[in-house]
């Protein structure tokens, strides 16, 4: 087996309403079978997901919240005003997003924006993704994935990585349930994250400062699925996630 990765070259500065599909098309040739992986803050300024603080009134939650973490009641309210379940206040402010994804600071970020704004995470990813993949189906008659990635931290380890918020046309996980290992031991429990593999593997190749590639092609890897994939396949079911479980106990302590 063979798998490449490798950049999209000479993709300009993102402003709202590109054509981030065109832009691919334009400066790769693309293959049946390729997974394009987008980072999410192009797609977010290609969608125009930016916004400046001043725009926003803090209500008193976010006023309480900013004291425990000093930090600005208006950012505070912009992320409240982006999630629908707050896990931790402090010392990191870990939320569910009204998307379903659960990350620092519902994922707005304030890198490679125009000075004073702020942006989003794509409102809907997979639909994001879905969009940019159809379209660059239309364009080339090829088939092929596409995964938006960010950069999360871990629970219990340093440093970042790249993991998947949205998906067209590949299933996030694959699961080894029922097949044998190599002394011939049926799998039971082993349901390997694909989708979040492949999004650290473009991170290698995105970089995170101003030289960055926000756009990679990973290609020999036949994972293209027929039917419609999402992104929440992943996302463990609430009543078995147990370190939510912890972190609520310690949030209502």
């Amino acid at each position: 087996m063979k798998m490449e990765a490798f950049t999209v070259e000479n993709v300009p500065l993102i402003k709202a309403g590109d054509d981030i599909a065109s832009i691919i098309c334009q400066n790769a040739d693309v293959m049946d079978n390729d997974i394009i992986i987008i980072a999410s803050t192009i797609v977010s300024k290609a969608e125009g997901r930016m916004f400046r603080l001043e725009e926003i009134e803090a209500s008193e939650e976010a006023a309480r919240i900013a004291q425990k973490q000093q930090a600005d009641p208006l950012f505070v309210q912009a992320v409240l005003d982006r999630s629908r379940d707050i896990l931790l206040e402090s010392p990191i402010f870990l939320v569910e997003t009204n998307n379903g994804h659960v990350c620092i600071k519902a994922g707005i970020d304030a890198s490679n924006v125009d000075r004073g704004f702020l942006v989003d995470l794509p409102a809907d990813p997979d639909a994001s993704a879905e969009n940019i993949g159809q379209r660059i189906e239309d364009i080339t008659g090829r088939k092929i994935s596409v995964i938006i990635t960010d950069t999360n931290g871990r629970a219990f380890k340093i440093g970042q990585t790249g993991v998947a918020v949205g998906l067209y046309r590949i299933h996030p996980i694959k699961d080894w349930k029922g097949e044998k290992d190599l002394f011939g031991n049926i799998l039971q429990i082993t349901e390997e994250s694909i989708a979040d593999e492949i999004a650290g593997t473009a991170n290698l190749l995105m970089g995170e400062g101003g030289s960055g590639y926000p756009i990679v092609i990973i290609r020999g890897m036949e994972l293209r699925s027929d039917d419609k994939a999402s992104v929440k396949e992943m996302y463990r079911n609430s009543s078995q996630d147990i370190i939510r479980k912890g972190l609520c106990s310690l949030r209502h302590a």
